[in-house]
């Protein structure tokens, strides 16, 4: 591939017209052949660039001027839209977002995977397009701030890696930020330090928060740097007074210096250590380390689509690869003879254990361990089972996991993705191992951000390379 001279130098002003979008949702144009890209750049635009960052493959630049106005932007409803890193495509209209993300599951299995005639169905929006808004169950806030003053609680800032405040976050529910403000009126009046990175010094690191949409109960995860915590009780307490809803207070202890959210140890502060939240008719324990649905009412939604691509008879044996708490699992096990679900966590897969006894459903068995191993194992005790269900983390399945599937001989594989690149990835893997993807449905799971949701469903392939029918 013939190398493109890198033609702009930091703090140039150059006019380009946006013709594609990139993986994070900014807006690609290209400048003497050399890709540029524009958080906030939309296709179709002619604008006005400053470069801010060079490298031999692209730069990055910041609008100074949009010369024609596409007819898919709208303005921000976030005052500090831009700054923030939590939101990228505030400035587009909602339908374009999820035309968007479609064409970007569409380039990704392109690309990656060399497929080009993949069915890729239009993406499912929130509420039909109408509430793309506070919709977050769930908040991790990182904190920051000078040592001896309030701490600032609030999201990283864009390009610097500083806290940004902010005091209502338009993705959270209501409640939510509420907690917040509280909690930052509480961590002054206790003078709670904030940490700093650098020195490895200061008390509070991180704030959970997470609420049951359905029941409406909140828990608070407190992340510190150390075990001491003056007056946390107290603390805790105060919070829970002051909002009700709040069934419990729990300080996580993380000593290690990085970016890490959790430690290993918890202690409850006040109140309990879980809640609970409905989805589908299943209820499920969360509790502070739990994976669980950011937005409850879209994996609603992502959970049919999987029910529907399995096409259960009752009489089917399945694997839930990375079944968390299992909000697949359950939903499975009603249609399917016996579910095995896998899960590394052991917090996790507790949870699971009691939400399976708490819903009544009997025919599902758990298994701590890497999803290859335990895979392994089943297969050792000559199990046969015919779909595997499996849903990843961002980075996707591990190579491993996909070939004892494949070893297994299922006759069908339902891939739930958050990651196109990774997703078409596997999907060309799968295509190796004799595995044809027949239809992909994106779902909006996180509106106003770049990542989209996919439901894949691939089937076996005959020996001769037909599928089985």
């Amino acid at each position: 591939m013939e190398t493109v001279a890198v033609p702009v130098s930091i703090n140039d002003v150059i006019e380009l017209t946006i013709d594609n979008y990139g993986y994070e949702g900014e807006g690609i144009g290209s400048y003497q052949g050399f890709p540029i890209h524009v958080f906030g750049g939309l296709k179709g635009e002619k604008v006005l660039v400053k470069i801010v960052e060079v490298n031999k493959k692209h730069a990055k630049a910041v609008l100074s001027e949009i010369l024609t106005l596409s007819s898919e932007r709208v303005q921000p409803q976030c005052p500090i839209y831009g700054e923030c890193t939590g939101c990228q495509l505030q400035h587009m209209d909602y339908q374009a977002q999820l035309t968007m993300k479609r064409q970007q599951v569409i380039d990704a299995v392109e690309r990656i995977a060399n497929f080009t005639n993949v069915l890729v169905h239009p993406t499912i929006g929130m509420n039909g397009m109408k509430k793309p808004w506070y919709y977050r169950n769930m908040v991790q806030y990182p904190v920051g701030g000078e040592a001896g003053k309030t701490p600032k609680i609030g999201f990283y800032q864009r390009d610097t890696g500083q806290i940004v405040t902010c005091q209502e976050c338009l993705l959270q529910i209501l409640s939510v930020n509420w907690i917040t403000q509280k909690i930052k009126e509480l961590s002054e009046i206790y003078q709670v330090t904030p940490y700093d990175e650098q020195t490895g010094t200061g008390l509070l690191r991180h704030v959970m928060i997470r609420m049951a949409l359905k029941s409406g109960e909140v828990l608070v995860i407190l992340i510190t740097n150390g075990s001491e915590f003056e007056f946390g009780e107290r603390f805790a307490e105060e919070l829970i007074v002051s909002f009700p809803a709040i069934k419990g207070v729990v300080q996580n202890i993380n000593p290690n210096k990085g970016r890490s959210i959790f430690g290993k140890d918890s202690r409850v502060l006040a109140g309990t250590d879980s809640i609970s939240d409905e989805i589908g008719g299943f209820t499920y324990k969360i509790s502070a380390r739990s994976f669980f649905p950011i937005n409850s009412g879209q994996a609603e939604v992502l959970s049919q689509k999987v029910l529907e691509y399995a096409a259960l008879e009752g009489n089917e044996i399945v694997v839930d690869a990375y079944c968390g708490v299992g909000t697949l699992s359950l939903p499975l096990a009603k249609k399917a003879q016996l579910v095995y679900g896998i899960e590394v966590c052991p917090e996790t897969i507790q949870d699971a254990a009691e939400n399976a006894a708490s819903n009544r459903v009997d025919n599902v068995k758990l298994l701590l361990g890497k999803a290859d191993e335990m895979i392994a194992k089943l297969l050792e005790h000559d199990l046969k089972f015919e779909i595997a269900v499996v849903d990843p983390p961002k980075p996707g399945c591990e190579l491993a996991v996909l070939q004892k599937i494949a070893a297994a001989g299922v006759r069908k594989i339902i891939y739930v993705s958050s990651n196109p690149g990774t997703l078409a990835r596997d999907l060309k893997r799968l295509d190796e191992l004799g595995y044809q993807t027949m239809e992909i449905q994106p779902i909006d799971m996180y509106p106003q951000t770049y990542q989209v949701q996919c439901v894949v469903r691939l089937e076996k392939k005959k020996e001769e390379g037909y599928l089985i029918g």
